[in-house]
């Protein structure tokens, strides 16, 4: 898309804004789901909610027909106020509530259990007349061990799921097999890592097959979550993850009749979007240049955490000047460390120039907070034609967000 300085932005935003080639997301999912049916044709997709919630891609995947994955009761609520129905939410995580518990497996959701609490809340459902009732199970395993050097807390470990080494999962199969109306059928595997590499996801297939055999599970779905590439040089194609989980599945579960369930986040919603910022003034010190833009670090990397952006710099006008060896670019609010990268060798920026920084879908707007400006605006462009999809609050949202 054309986002030069000297062409205008779509009606009713100013920046900074998000924008979203909706072209690119559908090529996304598209891709996404070819490469999984090719590997594993019995399958579910499941948006990961926590990634980007934002209503508008949420009704977009609703209706290209994926799952919605919630890991809180807030984010079960919201996925059926947008329109899922119960067998179409995958419910995971330790933070569950008693009542979003009890809707979820009654009405046929895919609940994960993640907690001792919520075996109690499984056996307050286990009476006369109620059920049967199918349920899954998140299993903790010592990824550093099998994968040294790749799990993101190295040796800390996890605190999610039961773990399988020191028998805490045996002890919740064994105590949902006692249950008379409640059938296992589920296992979830996901865990994070820090490489994100193909041995990560064939460890945790490998997992799943052992663990089914060392509890003589028969399991319908296998859970591996997301937590994949999407689209990057050098790193792994989603044809390359689904090949490696598809060939250490397939030692243990039979395709054509388990279900293996995948969330992707930001594999699927990164790419199609933009952020979009101008320099609102120039500073020299005797320290630096300074470029001041309207963006800011907390909108595309709300944990301070980022070494480098994909970016590229529009001149409202034709450089003029000889090459500054560096220009801080910073942001608009008042800490020191709101400085979002160092551009080098390039001629002085001036008042009106664009930044535009892509790959920027995934736990950005999720994240960012309501700091000094209110968020930012959201458009979506579908062929030519753009649609805001998310206005920039304005003070009487601000106070009506924050008062009973």
């Amino acid at each position: 898309m054309d986002l030069s300085p000297d062409r205008p932005l779509p009606a009713g935003i100013d920046t900074p804004c998000f924008l979203i080639d909706e072209e690119e997301l559908s090529a996304n999912l598209d891709r996404f789901l070819a490469a999984l049916g090719a590997r594993w044709p019995r399958s579910v997709t499941a948006y990961s909610l926590k990634a980007n919630a934002l209503p508008w891609l949420l009704a977009y995947f609703r209706d290209r027909g994926l799952h919605a994955e919630a890991a809180s009761d807030d984010e079960y609520r919201l996925a059926l106020a947008m329109g899922y129905p119960h067998e179409r939410i995958i419910y995971n995580g330790p933070c569950k509530t008693r009542e979003t518990f009890f809707d979820a497996v009654t009405g046929g959701a895919f609940v994960n259990l993640d907690s001792g609490q919520e075996l109690l809340w499984l056996k307050e459902l286990d009476h006369p007349g109620s059920g049967p009732f199918r349920v899954g199970i998140r299993a903790n395993i010592d990824l550093e061990a099998r994968c040294p050097g790749e799990f993101g807390l190295g040796t800390e470990g996890s605190r999610f799921g039961f773990c399988h080494e020191n028998g805490e999962l045996g002890n919740a199969v064994a105590f949902i097999r006692g249950l008379k109306r409640i059938r296992l059928e589920g296992l979830h595997l996901h865990l994070s890592s820090r490489t994100r590499s193909l041995a990560v996801y064939r460890t945790l297939a490998g997992a799943a097959g052992e663990i089914a055999a060392a509890h003589s599970l028969d399991l319908s779905f296998v859970n591996l979550g997301g937590g994949f590439f999407g689209g990057l040089p050098d790193k792994p194609s989603f044809d390359e993850y689904f090949r490696e989980i598809a060939a250490e599945l397939g030692r243990r579960f039979d395709p054509r009749e388990t279900t293996l369930v995948v969330e992707p986040g930001t594999s699927l919603v990164s790419s199609p979007f933009s952020y979009v910022t101008e320099v609102t003034d120039v500073k020299r010190t005797v320290a630096a240049t300074f470029a001041v833009t309207d963006g800011s670090r907390v909108h595309i990397d709300p944990l301070m955490r980022k070494s480098g952006y994909f970016f590229e710099v529009l001149r409202r006008k034709p450089p003029a000047g000889p090459p500054l060896p560096r220009q801080v670019i910073s942001g608009f609010t008042c800490m020191e460390f709101d400085r979002l990268f160092v551009l080098r060798d390039h001629p002085e920026l001036s008042v009106g120039d664009r930044i535009v920084y892509h790959r920027t879908g995934g736990y950005t707007l999720c994240l960012s907070p309501m700091f000094i400006k209110h968020f930012p605006a959201v458009a979506v462009r579908r062929g030519k034609e753009w649609t805001v999809v998310r206005g920039r609050p304005a003070a009487e949202d601000f106070i009506r967000i924050h008062s009973a």
